[in-house]
């Protein structure tokens, strides 16, 4: 269901701020530093999750200070709507996989079906170790795919959020903070 700016206005009026900037700035640096203790001596090739986890990977990618590759791809089952459908592979990442470790930047682990086709999608096509990487988890019993990433920033309750990448209704994914939508 499209909306228009002036309902996203209206929904960021009314939306409770779970992280502000700061916080989110904090997770991202945790997060950056447990990466790099994992990660820097590996030559990885990093997949930011379009459009989602365009701006996490952005914000952890300048925090990242070794050598690595960087690729995304297109897969979603939301398609601007507030619940998932079918997953809809609209672009996948250009770099070879086979016999690298990769790791795959997304914005949020919700019920983690899209991420662990992802991340199944990773190693069929040869990748040597493959690594989740959220910016925000959901805390809920309803994880059908991918219960647990390998690197989390924040932890949230069970209600719809957007910021820092996540959309509501193809707005909002820019607001510098998470916050949850009043509904």
């Amino acid at each position: 269901m499209a909306i228009t700016a002036l309902q996203a206005n209206e929904v960021h009026s009314r939306a409770r701020c779970l992280y502000d900037d700061v916080q989110v700035q904090q997770a991202l640096e945790r997060m950056a530093a447990a990466i790099t203790a994992t990660l820097a001596d590996t030559n990885p090739l990093i997949i930011a999750v379009m459009n989602g986890g365009l701006i996490p990977a952005g914000h952890l990618l300048t925090r990242l200070h070794f050598p690595l590759h960087v690729d995304y791809l297109h897969a979603t089952r939301y398609r601007g709507n507030t619940s998932g459908g079918e997953l809809d592979w609209t672009v996948k990442p250009q770099h070879a996989l086979t016999g690298r470790t990769v790791l795959v930047i997304d914005d949020i682990l919700d019920e983690g079906i899209t991420l662990k086709s992802i991340l199944d999608y990773c190693h069929e096509h040869g990748a040597e170790k493959v690594y989740s990487c959220v910016l925000v988890e959901k805390i809920h019993e309803r994880k059908h795919g991918c219960a647990h990433a390998d690197f989390v920033g924040l932890q949230i309750e069970d209600v719809y959020v957007y910021g820092y990448g996540m959309d509501y209704k193809g707005y909002l994914r820019n607001a510098a903070g998470i916050y949850a939508v009043d509904e």
